[in-house]
């Protein structure tokens, strides 16, 4: 049986819910967490980054084009995708709603496939992670 999906995530969380019927309420199915996000930068890494001298004296350092908190967003956002293209081979879903952080829906969409993006009807920029089901499903259109 297909139902419709409903991804509420962020960096931290994301939480996976269904509605059998397009007017019903939703169940939470699944929770992915990713403790590191909460961590400060300096807890992530193990090192400063370098410096470098130049001939006049002056040094400057050597920054990271990203920062370890980003790389750890990332790798979250591509453990949710995995999670949701596994129940998209499984045809657990026919049709998906993805909400988050603004931050976060752009990494999720640097990892979906196209086949999972022509399954979402609608995506919503609002964090919601802590919400109850109930105010998740008030943020929904009343037919899903």
């Amino acid at each position: 049986m297909t139902s419709t999906w409903i991804v509420v995530a962020d960096a931290c969380r994301a939480r996976f819910f269904s509605a059998d019927k397009p007017a019903g309420p939703l169940q939470e199915i699944k929770t992915l967490s990713n403790p590191e996000a909460r961590l400060h930068e300096g807890d992530l890494v193990s090192d400063r980054s370098g410096r470098d001298s130049g001939r006049d004296g002056a040094s400057h350092g050597f920054g990271n084009a990203n920062s370890a908190k980003a790389e750890t967003a990332n790798r979250f956002a591509s453990e949710v995708c995995a999670h949701l293209e596994n129940g998209r081979h499984r045809n657990t879903f026919d049709k998906l709603y993805v909400m988050g952080s603004p931050a976060f829906l752009g990494m999720l969409r640097k990892h979906q496939s196209t086949a999972l993006r022509n399954l979402i009807s609608k995506e919503i920029a609002k964090d919601l992670t802590t919400r109850s089901p109930q105010r998740i499903r008030a943020q929904l259109p009343e037919y899903l």
